[in-house]
């Protein structure tokens, strides 16, 4: 009986197996048990996986827990990412604010060189690091190729972005909250 289950073991995955188990690591990433990082690990073994014993020993700890557990895994998943978002916008709003230019004012030079419109001193700010323009009746933040990124509402800005008052801003780790002038 031993070197039948031992035979078993050692039988190469079929491709209905292998999805099987990458659907138990979906669930553990979907139920929060699962890291992004720790997916794609697994994700790797199974599909490199040369017997079924393998590919059980990356799925084992996942599988086999009741409809309960399950629930009750997702529930702490959602309780905990809804931590997460109170705790960044309490953080948001302790952010100082940067108002908008006032009228007359259609570019502001964000950067740490003198002669800049906003002028950060702080090493992950760039000499050259953004520009704000009023083109038509909005304001438009253009990153000017920073080594530390220009973000908004913690995205990276990719050439420009249309922003308004309220808007997360950062330029390298500096942070602020767009207002209206």
């Amino acid at each position: 009986m031993a070197s039948i289950e031992l035979r078993t073991a050692l039988v190469r995955p079929s491709e209905v197996e292998r999805d099987r188990a990458l659907d138990v690591l979906r669930e553990g990433v979907g139920s929060g048990r699962l890291s992004h990082d720790t997916f794609v690990r697994r994700m790797e073994l199974v599909l490199s996986a040369r017997t079924r014993a393998e590919l059980a020993d990356v799925v084992d700890d996942l599988e086999g827990h009741d409809p309960l557990s399950r629930f009750l895994l997702r529930t702490v998943a959602r309780a905990s990412a809804l931590r997460v978002g109170l705790r960044r916008s309490w953080r948001a709003e302790e952010l100082p604010g940067l108002g908008l230019p006032g009228p007359g004012v259609t570019v502001l030079r964000i950067g740490r060189i003198p002669g800049s419109g906003l002028r950060l001193g702080d090493a992950t700010v760039s000499r050259h690091h953004a520009e704000l323009r009023l083109e038509g009746l909005e304001w438009v933040l253009h990153d000017l190729g920073s080594s530390n990124g220009t973000f908004v509402n913690e995205r990276r800005v990719a050439g420009a972005v249309v922003v308004r008052a309220g808007d997360r801003v950062r330029f390298g780790r500096l942070a602020f909250r767009l207002t209206a002038v």
